[in-house]
């Protein structure tokens, strides 16, 4: 089976910092673009330029700073963002310019006032204007996880006809499940006409848990590109998370491929959580500190006897190192013994399991034993 290529567009610097709290300072933006185009990354979103000097000051900077990737730009369906837009990628190798409206029709009502014939008018009318600034136009069809299937292919096929090369199929409010989503975009891509003119993306947030499932449901079904952040930063509980949708391309034996390096994501990682203080829960996926321990005496076994018992992805392969194991009340004795190979802790074989009570007891007071309690336990047990 010949496997397609997905694209990984990264909006950490863009809708990550929608987070609240996680403001990037420019000298920060700069460096995480860097890694990301390091790391190969596709697509870099760096901001909106119409929103705040800053946000277009960055935009501008790191168009001319980066020279592989893509770098894209947010508007609304607004001549004036556009304008804005297509000024801050000036200096940009690859630029592109992102634009939408809302296609579901709580957004259409309550947001815009709106009906779907003059949506649809918009959206041609600003995605023909864009297309005449720079090459590449995005289309985002916000809020398209709660749209009406057949609107949203109409808006698909008249944004397309407008020149936009690339459509963003957003579950903006994280409503869908990974079923739904399917369901959508391959109704999408089964109902417009002009569809092989155009690459289909996916935009998944994490409201119900289930971003990056979504976003692996929408590849299936024949989007050609990812969007999402690092750590799954971004609004409310934020978006689909990049290391994971790159780790599960990697580790799955799925219809698609991607190019990105991971060596670089644990790293990267770090540089995001302390840039936006915005930190990793420790059972964080992928880059949680406890992504890769194990304090379960039956887990520790097995990991010593090989670590794929346990374990689907390398560390190394993210650039991260292998953890110690922990020792908890639930350790066994084969993570014990390797903990004191490891601190040189001498010991008789026949006496063992003496010294295994004493850790027992030590750890049924304690959330972790350390090394040093080790060291301590041995040198009272020699006394």
């Amino acid at each position: 089976m010949e496997k397609r290529k997905i694209d990984i567009f990264d909006t950490t610097l863009r809708d990550g910092e929608q987070g609240p709290g996680c403001l990037l300072t420019l000298q920060s933006k700069l460096e995480i673009a860097e890694r990301l185009e390091l790391m190969g990354v596709d697509i870099i979103e760096v901001g909106f330029p119409i929103s705040s000097p800053a946000d277009f000051k960055a935009v501008s900077a790191v168009s001319k700073l980066i020279k592989n990737a893509k770098i894209c730009a947010l508007a609304r369906a607004r001549e004036i963002d556009i304008d804005a837009a297509a000024e801050a990628l000036k200096g940009a190798k690859f630029p592109r310019i992102q634009l939408g409206i809302g296609s579901s029709d709580i957004h259409i009502r309550n947001k815009f006032n709106s009906t779907r014939e003059k949506i649809l008018d918009i959206a041609f009318n600003m995605v023909r204007y864009a297309a005449n600034k720079v090459d590449e136009v995005q289309f985002f069809a916000e809020d398209a996880g709660r749209s009406d299937n057949v609107f949203l292919a109409k808006m698909v096929q008249t944004v397309v006809e407008a020149g936009a090369k690339i459509v963003n199929l957003p579950d903006t409010n994280g409503f869908c499940t990974p079923f739904e989503y399917y369901e959508k975009v391959k109704f999408v891509m089964d109902n417009v006409p002009n569809i092989d003119k155009v690459k289909i993306s996916v935009h998944c947030h994490d409201d119900l848990g289930m971003a990056t499932a979504n976003t692996i449901a929408g590849l299936l079904a024949g989007a050609h590109q990812a969007e999402g952040t690092i750590n799954g930063v971004g609004e409310r509980a934020g978006n689909a998370a990049l290391e994971e949708i790159i780790m599960t391309l990697m580790v799955k034996d799925l219809p698609f491929f991607t190019i990105v390096n991971p060596i670089y994501i644990s790293g990267l990682s770090k540089i995001v959580e302390t840039a936006m203080s915005n930190y990793v829960q420790a059972n964080k996926a992928v880059v949680g500190r406890n992504a890769f321990a194990h304090s379960s005496g039956i887990h520790q076994d097995g990991v010593l006897k090989d670590r794929s018992n346990y374990e689907i992805i390398d560390p190394k392969l993210i650039g991260g190192d292998l953890p110690d194991l922990i020792l908890t009340a639930r350790s066994g004795r084969a993570a014990l013994k390797n903990r004191m190979a490891a601190l040189n802790i001498p010991y008789v074989e026949n006496e063992f399991e003496q010294y295994y009570e004493q850790f027992l007891r030590l750890a049924d007071t304690k959330s972790v034993v350390t090394g040093e309690d080790l060291t301590a336990i041995f040198e009272i047990s020699k006394n």
